[in-house]
């Protein structure tokens, strides 16, 4: 089968969806690879690199009609579906809980596609989990970002003119991103807190040197390896916990996401007001609405000395890293739907298919 790698035309979006390396991979299990040319420009990645590793440098028109399997990062937008056909199969992250007039259009196309934002978090997916792959690097990009937004330094510094006190950082949400983030920023001297609904990211937390904030959190249990989003009256009793914390804090990160609804917020207009003046807030779910109140995607948003930047940063600020960790994910992925012989197996039954598979041949399988 042949797969045709796509430029990313997303404003901002340095990433491709596969690395010379996993091109290799690709063709030596059956597969031909098409790459647009220039996809792999803003990750470092020539198209003499593609050619060596064996794929096809083609312009974009002559991709989609020649593959018969499309990838992407991004979703498809309504530019990519005027050139889709009908039978094609389309790999990208879909968001399609939240993104169901993207569903209907490629449903109209008569194409199939899998959504690699819907991997289920199960311990034989993990090496195809493009959400942990990405995030990982957005948890350690988000401290890097702070240190250069912030007056201070991170460690604990003794010199003949006196001694510089440790910078204090504070993180919401202790999944993969927020995991990452403090390791970095405690590797780089910060005292380090981090508070999380889930109270079984406590020992993580505990693990990598930072002080868990505990909230009583009776009855918000996690969702399928997800924080649920919680209920108004957790919101309260958390704000009342980290509130001192929060208004001690030199950095805040939040990374706090519910999959396909908007981002809950954590941090409102009024605690912002009582932050120290030169803290700074990255606010890592920006995209999804932002977990501050004041966030504003791809904005500084400076308030009585506080900076509030709304980002979504990471993974494409970091393209050659995140590129290959997505290459992987696909690898993985694709090796996994399909045969010896590089051809589809179509297992419904099977729990990564299922979850994954949201359009086949026209039919909408999950909304």
């Amino acid at each position: 089968m042949k797969i045709g790698i796509l430029k990313e035309t997303q404003k901002g979006e340095k990433r491709v969806s596969l690395s010379p390396n996993i091109t290799k991979q690709l063709i030596s299990k059956g597969f031909e690879v098409i790459i647009e040319e220039e996809a792999g420009a803003n990750s470092s990645y020539l198209d003499t690199d593609f050619e060596n590793a064996g794929a096809q440098i083609e312009k974009r028109g002559v991709v989609y009609k020649e593959a018969e399997i499309l990838i992407k990062i991004n979703p498809f937008d309504d530019e990519d579906l005027k050139l889709v056909d009908a039978g094609q199969i389309l790999i990208s992250q879909l968001y399609h809980k939240s993104n169901p007039k993207l569903i209907e259009a490629i449903s109209k196309k008569g194409a199939t596609a899998f959504s690699m934002d819907a991997i289920p978090r199960i311990s034989r997916a993990q090496d195809m989990d493009v959400l942990s792959s990405q995030n990982n690097l957005a948890g350690y990009k988000s401290v890097i970002l702070g240190a250069y937004e912030m007056t201070k330094i991170f460690p604990l510094m003794m010199t003949a003119a006196g001694t510089i006190t440790p910078s204090k950082v504070l993180i919401y949400g202790v999944g993969v991103a927020g995991l990452q983030a403090i390791a970095t920023a405690k590797r780089l001297g910060a005292v380090v807190e981090a508070t999380d609904i889930r109270s079984e990211t406590k020992e993580q937390a505990e693990s990598l040197g930072a002080k868990f904030i505990s909230v009583d959190n009776e009855g918000e249990e996690s969702a399928g390896g997800y924080a649920k989003e919680a209920s108004e009256d957790y919101k309260k009793k958390q704000q009342e916990a980290v509130n001192k914390s929060l208004f001690q804090a030199d950095l805040v990160i939040t990374t706090a996401n519910v999959p396909g609804r908007k981002a809950p917020i954590l941090i409102t207009k009024e605690q912002v007001a009582q932050m120290k003046n030169g803290a700074v807030i990255i606010d890592l779910a920006a995209a999804q609405g932002g977990n501050c109140e004041l966030s504003k995607l791809n904005e500084k948003v400076i308030v009585n000395g506080v900076k509030v930047i709304g980002t979504n940063i990471a993974p494409e600020s970091v393209a050659t890293n995140a590129s290959e960790l997505y290459a992987k994910n696909i690898f993985n992925f694709l090796v996994h739907l399909t045969n010896d012989e590089a051809k589809f197996k179509w297992d419904l039954e099977e729990e990564i298919t299922d979850e994954t598979l949201i359009v086949k041949n026209g039919t909408i399988r999950k909304s």
